[in-house]
């Protein structure tokens, strides 16, 4: 079995090192299991990372399961977002009174939806994810990064604003370990397929998750 993806710090005696999930109190932040924050700084400072995350907007930030997150990592939520369709991009709307009237026409032409991270994501210290961005499973994003735009399954990215660098496998690959989903399975058997995923098995860890797979299937 592997470790209890409830613990908030799952390492014994290294305290930077928490399963996010268990450190988030905000309903719009929802995060996967085993999805770890790595943060010398303070790692009950998450929260504070995800800037202009309104209620009012009800937009949400959305992590996989088994991601990665370095320090400093902050996302950009839509309330980041200033109009700039009209004359101004100037936010007449918050300060409330008779500016208030343009709430809806303002917010509806700055919302980008929510953002979504994948699952076995990682992301390097100090990056940047704007508002409405969708990260692919198992992509890479480098430190300091700026993520501007969404991000293909299976890539690394990079700069200011992210470009492609590279794809981590070739296309039929990418599908097989996308039809995998190894992130879903039932923890035991995962934990048995764990050296052909370290090793970069494809065929072995299909081998010992398909079967697992096919009969969830049957069962349905």
């Amino acid at each position: 079995m592997g470790p209890d993806p409830s613990l908030m710090q799952p390492i014994p005696g290294v305290s930077q090192i928490v399963f996010l999930k268990n450190i988030v109190t905000n309903p719009n932040i929802l995060v996967g299991d085993y999805t770890y924050l790595d943060d010398p700084d303070g790692t009950r400072c998450f929260e504070k990372n995800v800037l202009y995350h309104f209620d009012f907007i009800g937009d949400k930030l959305l992590i996989g399961k088994f991601c990665a997150i370095a320090n400093n990592v902050t996302f950009i939520m839509n309330g980041g977002n200033h109009a700039t369709h009209g004359l101004s991009c100037f936010p007449f709307f918050i300060f409330g009174q008779e500016w208030e009237d343009t709430a809806s026409i303002t917010t509806t032409n700055v919302n980008r939806g929510d953002t979504h991270i994948g699952n076995d994501v990682w992301i390097g210290t100090g990056a940047v994810i704007m508002p409405g961005v969708s990260i692919g499973d198992g992509a890479i994003i480098g430190s300091h990064s700026v993520v501007t735009k969404d991000v293909p399954d299976y890539s690394v990215v990079g700069g200011n604003p992210a470009t492609l660098s590279r794809y981590r496998f070739d296309s039929e690959t990418i599908a097989r370990l996308k039809s995998l989903a190894w992130w879903d399975k039932d923890i035991s058997v995962l934990t048995s397929a764990l050296p052909a995923i370290v090793t970069g098995d494809v065929n072995q860890a299909e081998a010992i998750l398909k079967p697992q797979q096919e009969k969830a299937n049957n069962r349905t």
